[in-house]
């Protein structure tokens, strides 16, 4: 059977134990034995199904840590079997209460595995080698680490993309699925970057590595996913320090259910009457046992980031899943973050140079940028890389760019800069909204080139459903002029902005927006790109960075990865990971309140040891079923987010 062929090599011979018990268990009731005969008949099936748990149980004793659920069924069950001997040689209860918690036991293993394999297969992303072409022209494959930067390397069809970098030559179809979380294949082309993880689905491509294989993206989404499980929820912590105190609590609460009230019998001269005490003390044992709640909840968070990096979301631990919870406020950078970052010239307005050396001179000035506005310069003036001499960049942090063209002295920049030096600038006349980009040669104002940036085409859904969530402010912190900063809110339905800020006004800025949520419980959050927005990621209370356009820094310093650069996936975040945290709270509150229960039914003697299995099987299956939800991730709308929120 196809269920079979997913069990590991310890989880059939488990399954098997538990069949052989379980027949043994039904044929040794229709034998006529009675006395050590029939003792040593039961015994069999008992130690074929639980000599595990009586080993674990024995080496915690001998390791001083005897307090755990092993400990628990040993004493339950050899209680139970030792009951039968001084009663009536009913040997059944002892070994199903062994029997179906191996079930429960072998249910979760399994439910654990199929999360792994699940989260594994998605996330199958790392190359196993790459093609070299050797002297002869046939390909050598090579290990990725011994590629260097720069290298030419060959991915044909069907292969994984070894190493991020620029397409040398080719034309193809990528599968980013396993990084994005998005079906739709990519079409690329010669001079497009690519990223390792994905998959080549049709022509052969040559590509120019650009980071070595440690620092590219497969390596390092293969890092944060493996390190988000060591990052323990505040949850998690409670369950670990809850079972310390719980285990010898329920131990010790069931020494004195069996001894105190047959002492008490003894002194109000009746019948000590133990056979019946130390039974409900072994049913009160059994139902004890923290298993549902020791297992659930570290899976249920386990399967909560396994279910967000599915889609492309990948948070660095369980604590971040927490947090995300309870965020009411997300502050958003602007380029990169709701804008694509794709900026294109729509205005030069020259004061006394022509329109063409205008762009002549500010392309120049930008020349070994790498910002997406001095790319638009360069696309408007294409003939950039000539004889002229540019020395002496200088970067002016918040205002601008200066330079060396020809012996000249060019500033280019906002009006902060041209105050700065004196020129004797002017706004736009025209009112057109974008970025405004003065420029002054050897002090004198020359005019200025107007940028416009392009809003990404989900900026607009992605507020609207983080408002529906239930999500009280939505805040933009920009470098842009009021105008521009202004325009982009209302358009999307921003609820504050601030603008002209200096990468310093920005932690500033958080840093208010932080001090004036001290008196509420609501956390925020900060969604940016840049390198420049290292230090808000790291200062908001959750920061979330853009991965596939994004720095390296960016990403280092956020609590959350968004693998696609799409904004809306912050809205599903964060309803997935209040999902998470439901999940979390029935498993905890629900096994807690059937155990509470189950167990002054036991202590008063109206529920035996088949309501404890329940109480303990039972209610472990129920919580692992319910823990598994987490990995499934609904996908965002608008109407989804009003239903949630």
């Amino acid at each position: 059977m196809k269920w079979l062929e997913g069990l590991s090599k310890k989880q059939r011979t488990n399954l098997q134990r538990i069949i052989a018990a379980a027949l043994l268990l039904l044929i040794i009731a229709w034998l006529p034995l009675t006395g050590l005969p029939r003792f040593l008949a039961y015994a069999i099936p008992y130690l074929i199904v639980g000599y595990d748990v009586l080993c674990k149980a024995w080496k915690g004793i001998v390791n001083r840590q005897p307090l755990d659920e092993n400990l628990l069924m040993a004493i339950a069950t050899l209680g139970a079997m030792a009951l039968a001997i001084y009663e009536d040689g009913d040997y059944t209860e002892g070994i199903a209460v062994m029997l179906f918690y191996q079930i429960g036991e072998l249910f979760q293993s399994c439910a654990v595995s199929k999360s792994r394999r699940d989260i594994t297969a998605l996330m199958d992303i790392r190359p196993d080698y790459a093609n070299i072409e050797g002297a002869d022209g046939q390909l050598v494959q090579v290990d990725p680490d011994e590629v260097e930067v720069g290298s030419l390397i060959v991915v044909q069809p069907g292969e994984k993309i070894p190493l991020d970098g620029v397409i040398a030559a080719g034309r193809s179809t990528l599968n980013t699925a396993a990084l994005t979380g998005e079906s739709l294949p990519r079409e690329v082309s010669e001079g497009e970057e690519v990223v390792s993880g994905s998959v080549n689905l049709t022509g052969l491509l040559k590509i120019r590595t650009t980071k070595e294989f440690d620092e590219s993206t497969a390596s390092k989404i293969l890092e944060l996913v493996s390190e988000a499980s060591s990052r323990k929820s505040k949850s998690e912590a409670f369950i670990t320090r809850f079972a310390r105190i719980y285990t010898p609590a329920v131990v010790s609460a069931a020494a004195v259910l069996a001894l105190l009230p047959p002492l008490a019998n003894l002194g109000l001269g009746e019948v000590a009457n133990w056979g019946t005490w130390l039974y409900r003390a072994l049913v009160f044992l059994v139902i004890s046992c923290p298993c549902a709640l020791v297992i659930s909840i570290p899976l249920t968070f386990f399967a909560g980031l396994g279910g967000a990096s599915r889609t492309g979301v990948l948070v660095k631990g369980s604590n971040y899943l927490e947090a995300l919870a309870e965020v009411d406020t997300v502050v958003f950078d602007k380029t990169g973050t709701l804008t694509r970052g794709v900026f294109e010239v729509t205005a030069v307005h020259p004061q006394t140079l022509d329109r063409q050396e205008l762009l002549h001179l500010a392309a120049h000035v930008e020349r070994y940028s790498k910002h997406p506005i001095a790319a638009s310069l360069r696309a408007a003036y294409p003939h950039e890389a000539d004889d002229c001499q540019v020395e002496a960049i200088q970067e002016i942090a918040g205002q601008g760019i200066k330079a060396q063209v020809n012996g000249h002295t060019v500033h280019l920049g906002n009006s902060k800069l041209m105050a700065a030096i004196g020129a004797s600038w002017h706004e736009c006349s025209h009112h057109l909204t974008g970025t405004t980009l003065h420029l002054a040669l050897d002090g004198e104002y020359e005019g200025h080139v107007v940028i416009s940036d392009v809003l990404k085409a989900t900026a607009k859904e992605a507020i609207q459903a983080l408002h529906c969530s239930g999500i009280r402010e939505t805040v933009m912190l920009t470098g842009d002029s009021k105008a521009v900063a202004d325009k982009v809110a209302g358009e999307l339905g921003i609820s504050r902005v601030y603008s002209e800020l200096l990468p310093a006004d920005k932690v500033t800025q958080i840093e208010n927006i932080l001090e004036r949520k001290t008196e509420s419980k609501g956390k925020v959050a900060f969604a940016g790109d840049g390198i420049n927005d290292a230090p808000v990621l790291s200062r908001a209370d959750i920061g979330i960075a853009m991965g596939a356009l994004g720095s390296d820094a960016a990403i280092e310093a956020a609590d959350v990865v968004l693998m696609d650069d799409d904004p809306l996936k912050i809205a599903q975040a964060i309803r997935h990971s209040r999902r998470t945290l439901a999940i979390v709270r029935e498993n905890t509150w629900g096994a807690i309140g059937i155990k509470l229960m189950f167990l002054l039914l036991g202590a008063l003697g109206l529920s035996g040891m088949w309501g404890a299995i329940f109480a303990d099987v039972g209610v472990t299956v129920i919580a692992v079923l319910n823990a598994t939800r987490a990995l499934m991730v609904e996908k965002t709308s608008l109407k989804a987010s009003a239903l949630t929120a």
